[in-house]
Formats: C-alpha cells, structure tokens, sequence
C-alpha cells in the first residue's frame, strides 16, 4: 500500500510540471519543454506547443500545423485544453496528396451544309388535228429542276445534335413534257372511183341517172347494173334488183 502511495505521488508532480509548461498550471516548467511519465513501467512524452521535444523509446510525438502540439499512445490526457491533439500510433503517419480530376469542355461546332433536291417535270397532253386519231407523240421532252437547301448544322463532340433550314432557292426551273394525240378520223376513199353499191361501176357523184331517160343528171350510167347494197340513185324502178333495164 504504502509503494503504490509514493508512485501516485510521482505522478502527480510530473504532471503538474507539464501542465506548468504548457501554461496551464503553475510551477517552473517552461513552454516548449518536453516531459517524460513513468506510469505502470513504459515512458511516455508530452510535448509543448511551438517547440519541438525528444520522445522517450517506444513512443512517437506528432505536430499538427495549427498548434504543433501532439500526444503519445498511451498517454492520453496529458494535453492543452488551448489547441487540438492528434493521436498517431507508431510507424502509420501519412499524408494524403490531393486528387485533381479534368473536366474536359465539348467541342462545339457549326456549319452551313447545302443539298440539292431534284424538281420533277410535269406532263400534260395536247391534241392534234393533224395527226391520225389515237396517235401520241412528244412534241416537247421534258427536264427536270433542282432545288438548293442551306442548313445550318451543329456537332457536339462530332456528334449532330441540331439541323435548322436556313434558305431555299430554285437553281434550276424544270421543263415540262409535252405529249400529242391525234385526232384526225381520215373517211374511206373507193379506189375505183365507182359507188360499192352497185355490180357496175356507177360514178360517186351528187345524182345518177340512167342514160337515154328523164332523168337530169348530173353523171348518167349505161344498164343494166345490178344493185347489190343500196339504191341511193333511184335507178331500180321496178325494185328487181337490176337498174336501168
């Protein structure tokens, strides 16, 4: 009992040493001094702030850049209620280096882009007079046209991400086609010159009659004539088929 008394009382002067170091408590200890505590058989350090101090073997002392103050493992306690206190156990100090990421900004880029467009002829059909009914030609051929567009267009990073028209124009006006139908009806000619109407060669004329009779023309016709169509002259009086008897 009585070995355990003067050990408390050991320890209790030391730390009123350092804590009149520090300038916490009174006695002559002097800032920036470095005190050493035997408790329970290991050594251990306090040092002071502002100077740097010895440690005792087996313990490690670490200043922080605000105070300069640090603490021993194991003694915890033993520090300035004034500035902060770091605990570092030995051999694991560190320093983290800062870590900067690049933000790479996009690439933006704009440009006028023309394209041209094909205008298409347009088709439409006359007639003619002149040409044999149902016959088609192509009186005029026709061409196409263009068209110009300007568009401006925006890339991201290479990447299109807008297209806006800007202006239009016509670079080339189309011609248009032109087609022909015919629509002449040409009528029958004989070849002869004579009415089909008739065996004989009766003439195609305004009037026939039969020569020798009452008749006044204008064109006169010898019989007899066999009428196989149509007695459009009146020469078969008697209507047995046989003009001009």
């Amino acid at each position: 009992g009585v070995g355990r008394g003067v050990v408390g009382a050991v320890v209790v002067g030391v730390l009123g040493a350092v804590l009149t170091g520090c300038g916490v408590g009174s006695g002559d200890g002097e800032p920036g001094a470095v005190s050493s505590v035997r408790g329970g058989g290991a050594a251990r350090s306090v040092v002071t702030p502002g100077v740097a101090g010895s440690v005792a073997p087996g313990s490690a002392a670490v200043s922080t850049p605000e105070s300069g103050v640090a603490s021993v493992p194991g003694s915890a306690g033993l520090s300035t209620a004034a500035s902060p206190v770091v605990s570092v156990p030995v051999g694991s100090v560190s320093v983290a280096a800062p870590v900067t990421t690049a933000v790479e900004e996009p690439v933006t880029t704009v440009k006028e882009v023309v394209e041209v467009r094909v205008i298409r002829f347009k088709t439409k059909m006359v007639t003619d007079s002149s040409l044999a009914n149902g016959v088609k030609r192509v009186r005029t051929v026709g061409v196409d046209g263009a068209r110009r567009l300007t568009y401006r267009v925006t890339y991201v990073d290479g990447v299109q991400t807008s297209k806006k028209l800007v202006r239009q124009e016509v670079a080339k006006e189309p011609r248009s086609q032109v087609n022909v139908v015919g629509t002449k009806v040409e009528e029958p000619e004989s070849s002869s010159g004579c009415d089909p109407n008739y065996s004989g060669c009766v003439p195609i004329a305004s009037d026939v009659d039969c020569a020798g009779g009452s008749g006044n023309g204008p064109e006169y016709v010898q019989g007899p004539i066999r009428v196989i169509g149509s007695d459009v002259y009146r020469l078969d009086a008697d209507h047995d088929g046989i003009a001009c008897e």
